[in-house]
């Protein structure tokens, strides 16, 4: 990759575009080319990045943002549904956006990608989400462009609008912070900003194949609850709940709020037992695996970024 290099990145304004965009700045990149549908976080992107070109559009639907892939160098497919009641979104914007893209790609000549999957792939659970993402890597499989495919697993840093984000923001907010459960279900989170220097080192090496790019640490739920309640000295006592009545409060949520922040099919995921493999991707890309405690602290206290909220 030349550092003026066209770099072409879908879903450029969610909680990994919006990171990586300043991972590439800071690795030398200029021109750089972010396509996004959500109004407002592109709005955001715009305003915190005036020398990267920002292309609203709806890849499912949406014409003219074809021609932004002509004369890339690389593009880094970001795009994806993640929450969500309705299928007719995850099938959109996870498996008829990659096929509109991926055409487009291979139309423009593209020598090269870089696409973001998921730890889901490899889980037990079964919703709309795992089986969506499961749909566009083989999509992806199938493409002729050199390409490598990684599969973080949960991840937190800056912009993060859904997850351990909106569970930090909640907690300040209520006095006292449901746990379903036990609250022993083991989770790996990725630290973004790991994430996303994982990805410029395979954009700079140019390395193809799947990695499974999960957290270094494992960690409870209802631990990872704590060490965010340290991180932002919140003092908000936490509670466990009966799994059912959680699943009911969360139910009845969704009958008023029609894109809830957390559903009852991201609850059963979950309490789902999962265990993802841990490679040396530290060693593998050249990058560093920042410790928990210290990304938390990036991610709630860091004055550049961490008090900018994307939206829903």
């Amino acid at each position: 990759m030349t550092p003026n290099g066209k770099i072409v990145i879908t879903g450029a304004a969610g909680l990994v575009g919006q990171n990586l965009i300043v991972r590439l700045q800071a690795a030398g990149f200029t021109n750089l080319v972010g396509i996004d549908k959500h109004p407002a976080n592109t709005d955001t992107l715009a305003r915190l990045h005036p020398g990267v070109t920002v292309i609203r559009a709806d890849l499912s639907r949406d014409d003219g943002w074809q021609h932004a892939l002509e004369g890339a160098e690389a593009l880094l497919q970001l795009h994806a549904q993640i929450g969500g009641l309705d299928y007719a979104e995850f099938e959109a914007n996870n498996i008829t956006a990659t096929e509109r893209v991926l055409a487009a790609a291979t139309a423009a000549g593209v020598p090269y990608m870089v696409h973001i999957s998921s730890s889901v792939v490899n889980s037990a659970a079964v919703d709309f989400y795992t089986e969506s993402k499961k749909a566009q890597e083989k999509l992806v499989d199938a493409c002729a462009i050199p390409h490598c495919t990684l599969r973080p697993t949960l991840m937190f840093g800056w912009f993060d609008r859904k997850h351990l984000g909106w569970l930090a923001r909640f907690m300040q907010k209520v006095p006292v912070f449901p746990i379903p459960g036990s609250g022993r279900y083991m989770r790996q989170p990725l630290f973004v900003g790991d994430f996303c220097d994982v990805i410029v080192a395979a954009l700079q090496q140019q390395r193809t194949g799947t990695y499974d790019i999960s957290g270094q640490r494992k960690i409870d739920y209802i631990d990872l609850i704590r060490a965010i309640r340290t991180a932002t000295g919140a003092r908000t006592p936490i509670v466990r709940i009966p799994y059912g009545l959680f699943r009911a409060m969360l139910a009845t949520y969704a009958l008023v709020d029609r894109n809830p922040p957390f559903t009852t099919r991201q609850l059963e995921a979950l309490v789902t037992p999962d265990e993802f493999v841990v490679i040396d991707w530290p060693g593998l890309f050249g990058v560093r695996s920042t410790p928990l405690d210290e990304a938390l602290d990036i991610t709630f206290n860091d004055p550049r970024y961490s008090q900018v909220a994307l939206q829903f």
